[in-house]
């Protein structure tokens, strides 16, 4: 079961979520807690994987960043989650959802400059998750625009680590 913020819990997370370089002194004077009772409580929504502090990017605003959606049809079988985890692991995948609707699976990815490693996912890695028949189908939307767009950047992006070998191995 999932667990549920209470309300200070909440309060904790809007405000890192509003500036994550707040120090524990400073969020315990906003909440009106003390200093090791924030640090605690970090520690532990941290440890559960309930929160995690990290820097973001406003994909808006980087022209070198190119994002798109992808639904995907599958025929999972009873293992849709483990197809959709498997995704999620993939290079330049920001995040990957099971859905209700026109389509089993989306995902959203993100890489950098021209349209190869978009390419790359949805015609070399993507298929080669499943055994064949399982990815029906796949369509994607390439994001002309966004706003309010925040994101991690995911494995591959900005990432002088992989190379076109790497991910030929994955």
């Amino acid at each position: 079961m999932r667990a549920l913020f209470d309300r200070i819990d909440r309060r904790l997370s809007r405000l890192l979520s509003e500036d994550g370089r707040d120090g524990a002194n400073g969020l315990a004077e906003r909440l009106d807690l003390s200093p090791p009772t924030v640090r605690a409580r970090l520690k532990s929504l941290v440890e559960r994987n309930l929160l995690k502090i990290v820097g973001v990017v406003n994909i808006a605003e980087r022209p070198e960043l190119v994002g798109a959606i992808i639904g995907i049809n599958a025929n999972g079988h009873g293992k849709l989650n483990e197809l959709a985890r498997k995704m999620s692991e993939l290079p330049f995948v920001t995040s990957v959802s099971i859905v209700t609707g026109r389509y089993d699976l989306i995902a959203e990815v993100l890489f950098e400059g021209d349209m190869d490693e978009l390419y790359r996912v949805t015609s070399e890695l993507l298929p080669g998750l499943a055994e064949p028949g399982v990815i029906r189908g796949s369509e994607t939307f390439v994001v002309m625009k966004s706003h309010n767009k925040w994101l991690s950047l995911p494995k591959g992006v900005w990432d002088d680590e992989i190379s076109g070998e790497d991910l030929a191995a994955e």
